[in-house]
């Protein structure tokens, strides 16, 4: 019988869904390398590899079976997919249509040698971005520029506002996931999209209080609140909804910071200018590049409290989502400091989650951890911190957390058993 690879659900799967990889009709014992491709939409092509043995019966279970070196080692079902990394230096994965799915090519090959070894079976796998019956909707409202998406359904649904950080644009694949899980999901643009101004030197949170009253006035939004999810500088901007604003009832911040960085936030009467940063703090890594997480002026220090953000108004209920080695900034500092101002003021104490050997940009699972990337207030390539394994396995209990959190402050009903493609 010819080598043969089983996937499990062979139709694909969503992209935060794991995939159940097996090979049949190998030779007792048998090496194998195993090896996982996918190209972007830019056309930059991710790859991984790991070294198996086959059982005495001649399969191999990616389950069972622990990988004998590659990309990775142990047993790591997903590992083909977190430990993919780009044949462009400082390139990150970002999904940009989320109506086409990734398609992920599978190779086993005959013998340890990943690029020389022949091939004995391939397959491809599709990674969605669209549950069945969730329906992406265009939002181009009075100032607002963002896409809605809804649950199959009438609702009405717990609504969130996704933003994302300052490489600016409109992402949907957060949103589009979040989406499938009973979510009515805005994935929120800010600047440098469409119609918007083309950078962040002056946001006004009008805008963003704009975007909320558009989806609490959605019939199929439920109120009486909503909830802001934020990485980066969405999460510095998530702090700012949930202080000025009215009906921020929840806010999952990752990796955030409390203070405005990179330029001016005004709301009505009120302007808050950015703290300041010191470029002679930047350090460089032993591969050359730059590690940015000492230039921000601490915003304890002097003139730099007028930066902060007044969490201590916020009534909302806040979850912070914490990597530990993020070399943007320093987060966990960041995090305690709103959890002590919070509970000062009598504020309810937010959860704190914080995971170890973790950087920066905490994705969906799966998703590869990235070393290292462009920075655009930088105008460098940086490095985001982390170890692979553990930024992987940080990124899968992160998403299941905010889901949680979101079901309980929100409403609606948690779906633990996403729809089948």
């Amino acid at each position: 019988m010819a080598p043969t690879v089983i996937l499990e659900p062979a139709d694909g799967c969503l992209c935060d869904q794991p995939v159940r990889i097996s090979v049949r009709g190998l030779a007792p014992g048998q090496p194998v390398t195993l090896r996982a491709a996918l190209r972007d939409e830019k056309g930059a092509l991710f790859r991984a590899h790991a070294r198996y043995r086959a059982d005495a019966h001649g399969q191999l279970d990616l389950a069972r079976a622990p990988a004998l070196g590659g990309s990775f080692a142990g047993l790591e079902p997903m590992g083909l997919l977190w430990a993919m990394q780009p044949d462009r230096p400082f390139w990150r994965l970002i999904k940009r249509d989320v109506q086409t799915p990734f398609v992920l090519e599978l190779d086993v090959l005959d013998g340890h040698e990943p690029d020389g070894g022949r091939l004995l079976a391939k397959a491809e796998h599709e990674r969605h971005f669209l549950a069945p019956g969730v329906r992406r909707v265009p939002v181009r409202e009075g100032r607002v520029r963002a896409t809605l998406f809804l649950p199959p359904g009438t609702g009405p649904f717990p609504g969130i506002v996704d933003l994302f950080g300052v490489g600016g644009g409109l992402l949907e694949y957060r949103a589009s996931l979040l989406a499938g899980k009973g979510f009515a999901v805005m994935a929120l643009a800010y600047y440098n999209y469409d119609d918007l101004p083309k950078s962040m030197d002056v946001l006004h949170l009008e805008y963003f209080e704009e975007a909320v009253n558009y989806l609490l006035s959605h019939p199929q939004v439920k109120g009486p609140g909503v909830g802001v999810l934020g990485i980066s500088k969405g999460g510095e901007l998530g702090f700012a909804m949930a202080s000025f604003l009215k009906n921020i009832t929840a806010a999952v911040i990752i990796n955030g910071c409390i203070s405005i960085v990179g330029g001016t936030l005004r709301y009505k009467d009120e302007t808050m200018l950015p703290v300041g940063m010191d470029v002679r703090r930047i350090k460089r890594t032993k591969d050359g590049l730059k590690d940015v997480v000492d230039a921000l002026n601490n915003p304890l220090e002097g003139p730099n409290q007028k930066s902060i953000i007044p969490v201590e108004r916020s009534d909302t209920a806040f979850l912070f989502l914490v990597g530990l080695d993020d070399h943007n900034w320093r987060s966990e500092f960041y995090a305690r400091e709103a959890s002590k101002r919070l509970q000062a003021h009598g504020k309810e104490e937010p959860q704190i989650i914080c995971y170890p050997d973790t950087g920066h940009n905490i994705e969906p699972p799966y998703f590869p951890w990235c070393k290292a990337s462009q920075h655009s207030l930088v105008g460098a390539p940086v490095i985001w911190g982390g170890e692979p394994r553990a930024h992987a396995m940080a990124q899968v209990d992160a998403w299941q957390q905010l889901q949680t959190f979101f079901h309980k402050h929100l409403g609606g009903k948690e779906r633990t058993n996403p729809s089948k493609l």
